[in-house]
């Protein structure tokens, strides 16, 4: 007997051709042959059990097993088995599916007190389903269109317009399954100040790249927002400029799936130090700080700047990570804090101050009476929610760049970004909150001995320097 897996249809009758030559599977006198197997299915295939309780070989089952499977393996299978009186053959269809990436969203704002919303999501095969949702209803996106990578993954794209403040979540998936969701919360005051300073004029562009876990299915998504700082269509700061269709968005996707992104920005870890000055609302003891116990600050339970402290040192270039513990030994970790930080060298003692970006802070917070949400510090204020409160939070701040991360530390994975044009010295930014047992810390770590880089300058230094030793020995007996 023999049996012949090829990749090919069934053609009710003795195949012939270059499938059936080259099988992926190929049985006879007991064992298998392999001279003319198909070479990706090498190292991939054997029979495998129909069931659990099959007998396998012994009992006629001539399953097939495919490991490893990509894109290229989709398609019709024939097995045909043969003997000296008789033979027959039977197909089956493969399809591979490829769950994509969870969606990013990008949200533009318009001058009709609407937001444009963007969806994106990308690395799915066949071509998935992208719906659009408030609170209340499925909504209809204005487009949604597909494109195809050369290893042959979609990516899926739709846009739509809403209010400007308001809850949407875009949702991607096949309908088999349980889709990939985002959902973003926009809360936009209209009647706000304009802002002083160096972005009084023009436009006033930051960004936002959010990685949130849901609770019922992970979300990664992306918020790059823009807002107007006056009326007049003309001006520009630093080059930034409303975006007013999707053609304008800049791609969503060039740097937000690097897993070793992390491990790269803890490669500028740096100590930080808290500054102590004798703030009466807070205690300090060494990297560790809480708001103090039984006082009575005049900003009640708000959590306001008083009880904000900076870090040392300060930063006007580079590169340079830090790390922040919100939980210790048997307590929860800590419901109420800041972590961030501004260009203050002082904090101000004003519980009116409103510590936004205008005024020079950069941070992300917890929310009030929502232990599972965070926030940025922006305008229009934008919340997410989280699978579970953060132990450890990993601070990036990438000056030359403009560009300011965090990172759930123990979940290896990103929380948010947010990008801005920085100027000046920047300061490490703490706030412990109010009403925490478990207090914040400034996690200290030994410092390496010496880089790569600088074992290799010092090498040099050493050869150098060896080398005019010798020179001037060997001078020295010359001479004598």
């Amino acid at each position: 007997m023999e049996v012949r897996w090829y990749q090919g249809s069934d053609q009710k009758e003795t195949p012939q051709g270059n499938e059936f030559d080259t099988p992926i599977l190929f049985y006879k006198a007991k064992e298998f042959d392999y001279t003319s197997q198909k070479a990706s299915y090498a190292g991939r295939v054997s029979f495998g059990l129909k069931e659990g309780t099959s007998g396998g070989l012994k009992t006629g089952d001539i399953s097939l097993k495919l490991r490893n499977v990509t894109l290229e393996d989709t398609g019709k299978y024939t097995c045909f088995v043969s003997s000296l009186a008789d033979y027959d053959s039977a197909s089956v269809s493969l399809i591979v599916t490829e769950t994509g990436r969870p969606p990013l969203l990008s949200a533009v704002m318009k001058d009709d007190d609407q937001v444009n919303v963007s969806c994106e999501s990308e690395g799915w095969h066949p071509k998935p389903e992208l719906r659009w949702s408030d609170r209340t209803e499925a909504l209809t996106s204005a487009d949604v269109s597909f494109s195809k990578t050369s290893a042959g993954l979609y990516t899926v794209r739709s846009w739509l317009l809403v209010p400007s403040s308001s809850e949407v979540s875009c949702a991607v998936g096949f309908a088999s399954e349980v889709p990939k969701e985002a959902r973003i919360h926009l809360k936009y005051s209209p009647s706000l100040p304009e802002e002083s300073g160096s972005s009084s004029a023009g436009w006033v562009a930051f960004g936002l790249l959010l990685a949130a876990v849901l609770a019922a299915s992970g979300a990664l998504y992306f918020l790059y927002f823009r807002r107007k700082a006056n009326k007049s269509r003309n001006d520009t700061t630093d080059g930034a400029q409303l975006m007013n269709s999707p053609d304008e968005i800049e791609p969503l996707l060039s740097e937000v799936w690097s897993s070793a992104a992390l491990s790269e920005a803890s490669k500028h870890y740096v100590n930080v130090q808290l500054v102590d000055t004798r703030n009466q609302w807070i205690t300090i003891k060494g990297s560790k700080l809480r708001d103090r116990t039984g006082a009575k600050p005049p900003d009640g339970d708000r959590v306001t700047s008083l009880t904000a402290v900076r870090g040392s040192p300060g930063f006007t270039s580079g590169q340079h990570y830090w790390e922040v513990s919100l939980a210790h030994s048997d307590l929860d970790p800590k419901v109420s804090w800041w972590i961030g930080v501004t260009n203050k060298q002082e904090i101000p003692d004003d519980k009116s101050l409103s510590p936004t970006i205008n005024n020079g802070f950069w941070f992300l917070s917890s929310c009030p009476n929502q232990e599972r949400t965070v926030q940025f510090n922006t305008d229009p204020e934008v919340s997410f929610l989280l699978e579970s409160r953060p132990k450890t939070v990993g601070v990036h701040l990438d000056y030359d760049n403009g560009k300011l991360s965090f990172y759930n530390v123990e979940g290896k994975c990103l929380i948010g970004s947010l990008a801005a044009k920085f100027t000046g010295e920047l300061f490490p930014l703490f706030n412990p909150g109010k009403g925490d047992i478990s207090p914040m810390e400034v996690l200290q770590r030994a410092e390496e001995v010496q880089s790569n880089n600088a074992i290799a300058e010092v090498q040099i230094l050493n050869a150098e320097q060896a080398q005019s030793v010798k020179t001037e020995k060997s001078q020295a007996e010359s001479s004598k």
